[in-house]
């Protein structure tokens, strides 16, 4: 379960912390749920693993006085919480996840990744986009103007 960059690994060991109290319209669920993730970095498309905590608080309708569509329904008196689980898990997925908060990514000019380059890696500006400007001067505003 996961997102194109980060995502919870098949089999991996959940740690949940659930209190499940009972009310009028069903079973109010609140969880702590402690996962594994692994991905790629957004920055520096290095592979990465850490671990995420999520909480979420669902209410679970009896199913004979279910209306909502979109909720969670007790079936049979069973209470099934993986698509809640899996609702709120992916719901806080980064969708640009970094492998270090500081991680300064790829040179946009060899694709060496930053943090493995030597200090002071940088390149000569040899655009032809920018060849033409090289030669140019700005003057002062009113420098060059006429008076009257």
């Amino acid at each position: 379960m996961g997102v194109e960059m980060v995502r919870v690994p098949v089999g991996a060991e959940l740690e949940l912390d659930i209190q499940l109290e009972g009310v009028t319209e069903g079973v109010l669920v609140t969880a702590v749920v402690t996962a594994p993730l692994v991905g790629e970095c957004a920055r520096c498309l290095e592979a990465f693993s850490s671990v995420t905590s999520v909480r979420f608080q669902e209410l679970f309708t009896l199913a004979e006085g279910a209306v909502d569509a979109d909720g969670y329904v007790l079936d049979a008196g069973l209470l099934d919480l993986e698509p809640a689980l899996r609702d709120a898990l992916v719901l806080e997925l980064p969708l640009s996840p970094l492998c270090a908060e500081d991680c300064r990514g790829l040179c946009s000019e060899c694709g060496v990744r930053l943090a493995d380059a030597p200090p002071g890696h940088g390149h000569e500006q040899r655009g032809a986009l920018w060849a033409a400007l090289k030669d140019v001067r700005v003057s002062e505003p009113g420098a060059g103007s006429r008076e009257d």
